[in-house]
Protein backbone atom coordinates (compact mmCIF):
# COMPACT_ATOMS: atom_id res chain seq x y z
CA UNK A 1 0.00 0.00 0.00
CA UNK A 2 1.17 3.51 -0.76
CA UNK A 3 1.91 5.23 2.53
CA UNK A 4 2.69 8.63 1.05
CA UNK A 5 5.97 8.73 3.01
CA UNK A 6 7.83 10.07 -0.03
CA UNK A 7 5.98 13.38 0.35
CA UNK A 8 7.08 13.96 3.95
CA UNK A 9 8.28 17.45 4.84
CA UNK A 10 10.21 18.94 7.72
CA UNK A 11 9.07 21.86 9.87
CA UNK A 12 12.12 23.60 11.33
CA UNK A 13 12.25 23.35 15.13
CA UNK A 14 9.48 20.76 15.47
CA UNK A 15 11.31 17.44 15.29
CA UNK A 16 13.84 16.20 17.83
CA UNK A 17 16.33 13.33 17.88
CA UNK A 18 15.30 12.01 21.30
CA UNK A 19 13.90 12.77 24.74
CA UNK A 20 14.83 15.82 26.79
CA UNK A 21 17.59 14.47 29.07
CA UNK A 22 16.33 15.84 32.42
CA UNK A 23 12.94 14.12 32.00
CA UNK A 24 14.01 11.01 30.09
CA UNK A 25 12.58 8.52 32.59
CA UNK A 26 9.14 10.12 32.62
CA UNK A 27 9.14 10.77 28.87
CA UNK A 28 9.67 7.11 28.04
CA UNK A 29 6.08 6.25 29.04
CA UNK A 30 5.07 7.36 25.54
CA UNK A 31 8.64 7.47 24.22
CA UNK A 32 8.60 3.67 24.00
CA UNK A 33 6.27 4.05 21.02
CA UNK A 34 8.53 6.32 18.95
CA UNK A 35 8.75 4.79 15.49
CA UNK A 36 6.44 3.37 12.85
CA UNK A 37 3.59 0.97 13.55
CA UNK A 38 1.01 -0.95 11.52
CA UNK A 39 -2.61 -1.19 12.64
CA UNK A 40 -3.25 -4.87 11.93
CA UNK A 41 -6.63 -5.47 13.53
CA UNK A 42 -9.60 -3.21 14.11
CA UNK A 43 -12.89 -3.76 15.89
CA UNK A 44 -15.54 -1.07 16.27
CA UNK A 45 -18.55 -2.48 18.14
CA UNK A 46 -19.71 1.07 18.82
CA UNK A 47 -17.89 3.26 16.27
CA UNK A 48 -16.48 6.48 17.66
CA UNK A 49 -16.63 8.19 14.28
CA UNK A 50 -12.98 7.69 13.36
CA UNK A 51 -13.06 4.48 11.37
CA UNK A 52 -10.03 2.35 10.59
CA UNK A 53 -11.95 -0.22 8.57
CA UNK A 54 -9.03 -1.57 6.53
CA UNK A 55 -6.19 -1.22 8.98
CA UNK A 56 -3.75 1.63 8.90
CA UNK A 57 -0.58 2.93 10.44
CA UNK A 58 0.58 5.19 13.23
CA UNK A 59 3.85 7.10 13.51
CA UNK A 60 5.26 8.47 16.80
CA UNK A 61 8.12 10.97 17.00
CA UNK A 62 9.91 13.30 19.39
CA UNK A 63 9.13 17.01 19.02
CA UNK A 64 9.85 20.35 20.73
CA UNK A 65 13.43 19.64 21.86
CA UNK A 66 12.38 16.16 23.04
CA UNK A 67 9.91 17.53 25.58
CA UNK A 68 6.86 16.17 23.75
CA UNK A 69 5.75 13.39 21.42
CA UNK A 70 3.55 13.72 18.38
CA UNK A 71 1.83 10.88 16.60
CA UNK A 72 -0.12 10.67 13.37
CA UNK A 73 -2.84 8.03 12.94
CA UNK A 74 -3.61 7.00 9.35
CA UNK A 75 -6.26 4.80 7.75
CA UNK A 76 -6.14 3.27 4.28
CA UNK A 77 -8.54 4.63 1.67
CA UNK A 78 -10.70 1.72 0.45
CA UNK A 79 -10.41 2.66 -3.23
CA UNK A 80 -6.91 4.09 -3.68
CA UNK A 81 -5.28 2.08 -0.85
CA UNK A 82 -3.34 5.23 0.07
CA UNK A 83 -2.76 6.14 3.70
CA UNK A 84 -5.00 9.02 4.74
CA UNK A 85 -4.19 11.01 7.92
CA UNK A 86 -7.10 10.69 10.34
CA UNK A 87 -5.63 12.68 13.22
CA UNK A 88 -2.67 13.61 15.35
CA UNK A 89 -1.94 13.71 19.07
CA UNK A 90 0.47 15.99 20.89
CA UNK A 91 1.59 14.47 24.21
CA UNK A 92 3.44 16.55 26.82
CA UNK A 93 4.58 15.34 30.24
CA UNK A 94 3.58 17.80 33.01
CA UNK A 95 5.81 17.43 36.11
CA UNK A 96 3.36 19.58 38.12
CA UNK A 97 0.73 16.84 38.01
CA UNK A 98 3.08 13.90 37.28
CA UNK A 99 0.91 13.02 34.28
CA UNK A 100 0.72 13.67 30.57
CA UNK A 101 -1.46 16.25 28.86
CA UNK A 102 -2.57 14.93 25.48
CA UNK A 103 -4.54 16.67 22.76
CA UNK A 104 -6.09 14.69 19.89
CA UNK A 105 -6.89 16.64 16.73
CA UNK A 106 -8.82 15.18 13.81
CA UNK A 107 -9.44 17.59 10.95
CA UNK A 108 -11.51 14.93 9.16
CA UNK A 109 -13.88 14.56 12.14
CA UNK A 110 -13.56 18.22 13.20
CA UNK A 111 -12.57 17.07 16.66
CA UNK A 112 -10.22 18.41 19.30
CA UNK A 113 -10.17 16.44 22.54
CA UNK A 114 -7.91 16.79 25.57
CA UNK A 115 -6.87 14.00 27.92
CA UNK A 116 -4.89 13.48 31.10
CA UNK A 117 -2.77 10.34 30.78
CA UNK A 118 -0.83 8.26 33.27
CA UNK A 119 0.40 4.76 33.87
CA UNK A 120 -2.10 2.52 35.66
CA UNK A 121 -0.50 -0.83 36.45
CA UNK A 122 0.99 -2.03 33.15
CA UNK A 123 -1.39 0.09 31.05
CA UNK A 124 -1.42 3.72 29.97
CA UNK A 125 -4.83 5.30 30.54
CA UNK A 126 -5.95 8.58 28.98
CA UNK A 127 -9.08 10.09 30.55
CA UNK A 128 -11.47 12.61 29.02
CA UNK A 129 -15.14 13.08 28.12
CA UNK A 130 -17.04 12.42 24.90
CA UNK A 131 -18.74 15.22 22.94
CA UNK A 132 -21.88 14.26 24.84
CA UNK A 133 -20.08 14.67 28.19
CA UNK A 134 -19.75 10.97 29.04
CA UNK A 135 -16.57 9.74 30.77
CA UNK A 136 -14.22 8.28 28.18
CA UNK A 137 -10.86 6.61 28.36
CA UNK A 138 -8.34 5.52 25.77
CA UNK A 139 -6.08 2.69 26.90
CA UNK A 140 -2.73 1.39 25.66
CA UNK A 141 -2.39 -2.17 26.98
CA UNK A 142 -0.59 -5.46 26.34
CA UNK A 143 2.48 -3.34 25.59
CA UNK A 144 5.61 -5.07 24.31
CA UNK A 145 8.53 -3.66 22.27
CA UNK A 146 6.85 -5.04 19.11
CA UNK A 147 3.12 -4.62 19.73
CA UNK A 148 0.35 -3.09 21.79
CA UNK A 149 -3.41 -2.96 22.01
CA UNK A 150 -5.22 0.39 21.91
CA UNK A 151 -8.87 0.69 22.82
CA UNK A 152 -11.43 3.31 23.73
CA UNK A 153 -14.38 2.95 26.04
CA UNK A 154 -17.07 5.16 27.50
CA UNK A 155 -19.37 5.04 30.48
CA UNK A 156 -23.01 6.09 30.66
CA UNK A 157 -23.23 5.52 34.43
CA UNK A 158 -20.45 7.74 35.77
CA UNK A 159 -17.68 5.15 35.48
CA UNK A 160 -19.36 2.14 37.12
CA UNK A 161 -19.38 0.19 33.84
CA UNK A 162 -17.59 0.75 30.54
CA UNK A 163 -18.58 0.01 26.94
CA UNK A 164 -15.93 -0.73 24.34
CA UNK A 165 -16.22 1.70 21.41
CA UNK A 166 -13.14 0.81 19.38
CA UNK A 167 -10.02 -1.33 19.60
CA UNK A 168 -6.91 -1.85 17.52
CA UNK A 169 -4.10 -4.37 17.46
CA UNK A 170 -0.88 -2.59 16.55
CA UNK A 171 2.50 -4.03 15.56
CA UNK A 172 5.84 -2.32 15.06
CA UNK A 173 6.56 -1.82 11.36
CA UNK A 174 9.50 -3.90 10.13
Amino acid sequence: MDTGRESAWHLEGLGSEGPYAELRGKLMLFGQFVGDWDITGVRTPKPSGVAFRAGGEVHFGWILDGRAIQDVWMSYDAESKKAVPVGTTIRVYDPGIDSWRSTWISAIRRTVQTFIAKQVGKDIVLESHTKEGLPERWVFSEITPKSFRWHSEESSDGGKTWTLTEEMEIRRHV
